[in-house]
């Protein structure tokens, strides 16, 4: 950008303003860091309100009675490897492999898919026990919880795969690998998470 200042006897000077630069998609990243913030604030209030309602069992089925803590040791493996993968779909994105990119985002979609697969078995499961929303606080804490996880999960397995539709169409450019790294970042959150809701709801729940 460019000023004039007037110097006596000399006439208008020209100065050069000089600007900041900006990475590209720097603001995509902000954005998507204050979003991950914000989902992180939802799930500590279904945290806490599990950790209030989570003893009342209203003379209903109490966590023993329902869990299958195999189950959902298998469950969660499910979700681990599908972090592990999507980390070699980040390690060959930067070898600029589309292929194996692509092959890896795709394991990582059918871990994804088993993870769900198999929570949906345990919620019919227990709701066929009649163990169902509505029975007690404590099954509304849970189901509210875990579901709300599930959901995220299959949001982000609906996105893994318009991604790849993507990438299959445009390769791998610069806007694409923004849009894996943010899926990357997102992928990893909901593992942490997970792993909050398997100590926190599965483990500690059989010990009470």
């Amino acid at each position: 950008m460019a000023s004039t200042a007037t110097v006596a006897g000399i006439g208008p000077v020209f100065h050069l303003e000089e600007e900041h630069a900006h990475a590209e998609g720097g603001s995509t990243m902000l954005g998507f860091w204050l979003y991950l913030m914000s989902d992180c604030l939802i799930f500590a209030m279904l945290f806490a309100a599990y950790g209030v309602l989570g003893g009342n069992y209203a003379a209903g089925p109490a966590p023993k009675d329902l869990f299958d803590l195999d189950l959902v040791a298998v469950n969660t493996a499910m979700l681990l490897f599908s972090s592990i993968t999507y980390g070699f779909a980040m390690l060959t994105m930067d070898k600029g492999r589309v292929a194996a990119t692509q092959a890896w985002l795709a394991v990582t979609g059918l871990f994804g898919l088993a993870f769900l697969s198999i929570e949906l078995y345990e919620f019919a499961h227990m709701i066929h026990e009649g163990a169902t929303p509505q029975r007690s606080a404590f099954l509304s804490s849970f189901f509210t919880l875990v579901g709300t996880h599930g959901l995220h999960v299959t949001f982000g397995t609906v996105w893994l795969v318009t991604l790849m539709v993507q990438v299959a169409r445009f390769g791998l450019i610069e806007a694409n690998r923004r849009r894996l790294m943010c899926l990357s970042m997102f992928w990893h959150f909901l593992d942490v998470v997970w792993i909050g809701v398997f100590t926190f709801v599965y483990l500690m729940g059989m010990l009470r």
